[in-house]
């Protein structure tokens, strides 16, 4: 029988195996309608995977990667802003 910590392990590797598929079907659907539900059900399951990544963080399931400094946030977030403006 599985145990709690399992269980949640193998929901959010669902979740996030999910989560990827949603990001590159919504990138080549046309359809607009079709588009915005397949948005929809990709919110409802991010919003799924953070509430399940908190429970998972509470119980000791997941122990996160340490904290980047703020020297590493800014130098990534300027290398992100400059690919976009590229």
């Amino acid at each position: 029988m599985f145990q709690d910590k399992e269980m949640v392990n193998d929901y959010l590797v669902g979740l996030n195996a999910s989560l990827t598929g949603y990001a590159n079907i919504i990138a080549q659907t046309n359809n607009a309608e079709l588009r915005q539900t397949l948005i929809q059900l990709r919110n409802q399951d991010e919003s799924r995977q953070r509430t399940l990544y908190s429970y998972a963080l509470q119980k000791g399931h997941y122990k996160p990667a340490a904290l980047a400094s703020e020297e590493v946030i800014l130098q990534l977030r300027n290398q992100l802003m400059s690919d976009i403006q590229n």
